[in-house]
């Protein structure tokens, strides 16, 4: 019992929501009204209504109508030019006429070709008679007319005699208020089932023309307009289906039919009811076996646009087979009643079945989208979402963006306008097949050269993802075919720079390593040496002073290497702090080179320096700035050739900018690139027998990225030169 539960809460659930939508649909029909205030006795009285003045009250005479009968001036007009012109209905007449005689006579028939020229002479005369005297053409236009008239008439006729006798059960005593003519038909003063009273202030409202026939006026080349006929009436008195005449055959199939229908509809809303309360105490059980269904089904796998389209379609069938099922009890013959209970039952079975399963969809789609993150990650996982996100990528570029809809709507064109070409044929194929000519055999040869110029692209793509890097994308014109060739060039230039500028790195940083090893061990393998040889106990006084000297020597080496390699470190993170202050660099650069005069005399180095004669300021942090220039002095001092000259400039360039230049003759060959030379421990000699760390350009170039200012080296042949460039205030 507990298995069969949910179904019976589903069952339920589905009767329920068939009970509201019938209540909804037809209750205000059946709820205490009777057969007589239904809607399908309401529409038979005003059928009734309606043909009762122009069929029977008001029923107008052939000579009434006639007599109403007008022709206007553009009438006659229209009749006398309807073919033409005088003369070209003449002609007309003649060239009709001319083969007929002429084969009468040439087969001697001579009374037909007589017979045919007073035919076609009578007929010349009367075109001539209509141009030339109106009333003869009015008298025809009217006789016309009359004709329409007396068609009308017969039909009206005939739809009296009907309307008479399908309404016998009708009673009614009616009396014209302008003329006083009583109209009677029946008893209405028996005891009725129905009754209508009209008095003087709600009269009754009628007209003498059906609406039904209006059509026979316009169904000629000469028309009436039927409005000029209408004529209203109105009546007073008493209009009754007696109790009698309402057991007539045709009275009571519909009451009966009404009642049944009444009974039924009852029958469905009181079990509705019991079902919402059946479904209503199942719902927890109903909710935990369709959520159990969920995690089994493929269905609940969808994407979210997809069970909704399928939700929707289910959704459509229910309230089409609930429809059906009201139509089957409204209006499906009962008499039997076997066949009617088959019918109801099986359409009955198939809303359940429809019913049970929109109403796991709906709970399913519920429980997918029942907080905001579920139904925003539902919807872009959507096929809709990523619909939309393509069309909106299309339009990333607009020019390809208005490509692609142009050869869409031209091809759309061209087929639909293919298409309607071959339906309609004249001239339209001939102008199709022109306009395809001109327009879409050029785009057509426009598109073939596009789509073999991404050919082309595509198959270079893959050739620069194979690695070969070697060759240009060919770029042409200025299409968007074009630009992205061209971006493609530069992404193999990047890609080509990219992997030079790696294979550097892994070559500086193996080079870093084996410097940074040597220049380590160089003074630390001097320092265990040494104190090995202290440690022997016969050495001397003077020997055992010599060994401190040396060790003191290489120790110091040692902690100014490992302090330079900490600081170009921290300058290198940006992890340092700067003091910027106004700093008077021609006085800075004078006293730091000053320092070093004495040390440039002793390595044979003459000195020329250059200052401006206006004083140069900057905002720099003065102590950092101060090791710049120290180390580019200090850097000129371990490798410019002894005996030449060693120039440091100082000036404001045209660009408002502080210029400070250092320029020496090498002592080494700089065979190497020169921007290497501010990597850390690398050093114009490469040997390294010459005093120093390596790192002395490295932290310059960092303090001068700590500043924001730029550095340069330039090498031409042994000429060294350092130019340090800074905003000057």
């Amino acid at each position: 019992m507990k298995k069969w539960k949910p179904l019976l809460g589903l069952i339920c659930i589905v009767w329920f929501i068939f009970g509201l939508y019938t209540f909804t649909n037809v209750g205000y029909q059946y709820i205490g009204k009777s057969y007589f205030e239904s809607e399908n006795f309401q529409h038979e009285a005003d059928n009734f209504l309606t043909g009762l003045g122009p069929l029977v009250l008001n029923l107008p005479t052939a000579e009434e109508m006639k007599s109403k009968l007008e022709v206007s001036q553009n009438e006659i007009e229209e009749h006398r030019n309807y073919y033409g012109s005088l003369g070209e209905q003449i002609s007309n007449i003649k060239l009709q006429y001319e083969d007929r005689i002429l084969d009468a006579a040439n087969n001697g028939a001579t009374e037909l070709k007589e017979k045919l020229e007073k035919e076609r002479d009578e007929k010349i005369k009367d075109i001539t008679t209509n141009f030339a005297d109106d009333e003869h053409v009015r008298n025809k236009i009217l006789a016309e007319k009359g004709k329409l008239v007396d068609q009308y008439i017969k039909a009206v006729s005939e739809e009296a005699k009907n309307f008479t006798k399908n309404y016998k059960y009708w009673s009614y005593e009616l009396t014209n208020i302008d003329t006083g003519e009583t109209f009677r038909s029946g008893d209405v003063s028996e005891s009725s089932a129905y009754k209508l009273k009209y008095t003087d202030q709600d009269t009754l409202k009628t007209w003498n023309v059906s609406e039904d026939f209006n059509s026979l006026f316009y169904q000629s080349d000469t028309y009436i307009d039927s409005e000029i006929f209408k004529q209203y009436a109105d009546y007073t008195g008493t209009i009754t289906i007696s109790k009698k005449a309402a057991q007539s055959a045709v009275v009571m199939d519909g009451y009966e039919q009404f009642k049944r229908n009444q009974y039924m509809f009852y029958i469905i809303w009181l079990t509705s009811i019991v079902a919402a309360i059946v479904a209503w105490r199942d719902r927890k059980d109903v909710l935990y076996a369709v959520q159990a269904l969920k995690e089994k089904d493929s269905l609940a796998k969808l994407r979210i646009d997809i069970q909704v389209a399928l939700l929707f379609i289910t959704g459509c069938m229910y309230w089409v087979i609930m429809q059906l099922s009201i139509d089957a009890i409204q209006y499906v013959y009962h008499n039997n009643y076997m066949q009617f209970v088959f019918q109801f039952a099986f359409k009955a079975i198939v809303m359940f079945i429809i019913g049970i399963v929109f109403l796991v969809q709906l709970m399913w789609l519920v429980n997918r989208v029942n907080t905001q993150e579920k139904f925003q990650n539902n919807l872009k996982e959507s096929y809709l979402w990523h619909i939309g996100d393509s069309i909106a990528d299309l339009f990333l570029n607009r020019s390809i963006a208005i490509q692609s809809i142009v050869i869409v709507a031209a091809a759309f064109f061209g087929g639909g306008s293919f298409v309607a070409a071959l339906i309609t044929g004249g001239g339209f194929p001939v102008f199709v097949f022109g306009l395809c000519g001109v327009v879409g055999v050029p785009a057509l040869v426009v598109f073939l050269s596009r789509m073999g110029y991404l050919n082309r692209i595509m198959k270079d793509t893959k050739d620069m993802a194979d690695g070969r890097l070697n060759r240009d994308v060919k770029v042409k014109g200025k299409s968007p075919l074009a630009k992205h060739a061209e971006n493609l060039n530069h992404l193999r230039e990047g890609v080509r720079t990219s992997m030079h500028e790696q294979a550097k790195s892994e070559r500086l940083k193996t080079e870093l390593i084996t410097n940074v090893s040597h220049d380590l061990r160089t003074p630390l393998t001097s320092i265990i040496t040494y104190t090995d040889l202290l440690k022997k106990p016969d050495i001397t006084e003077e020997e055992r002073k010599q060994y401190i000297h040396i060790l003191d020597k290489k120790s110091d080496r040692l902690k100014v290497l490992i302090e330079d390699l900490f600081e170009v470190s921290k300058m290198a993170s940006g992890n340092i702090e700067l003091h910027r202050s106004r700093v008077d660099l021609t006085q800075l650069v004078q006293q730091a080179v000053g320092e070093h005069e004495e040390d440039l005399a002793k390595s044979r180095l003459d000195l020329r320096m250059t200052m401006p004669s206006e004083t140069i300021y900057a905002y720099v942090d003065g102590q950092k700035w101060w090791r710049l220039i120290d180390n580019l002095i200090v850097n000129v001092l371990k490798y410019a050739l002894e005996g030449t000259r060693v120039y440091v400039t100082l000036k404001r360039n045209a660009n408002g900018e502080a210029e400070f230049t250092v320029k020496n003759v090498a002592k080494y060959e700089i065979s190497e690139n020169a921007d290497e030379l501010f990597e850390r421990f690398k050093r114009a000699d490469a040997s390294r027998h010459t005093e120093g760390s390596g790192l002395g350009l490295a932290i310059a170039q960092s303090i001068v990225d700590l500043h924001g200012a730029r550095m340069s080296i330039e090498v031409d042949g042994d000429l060294f030169k350092v130019v340090v460039n800074i905003l000057a205030v």
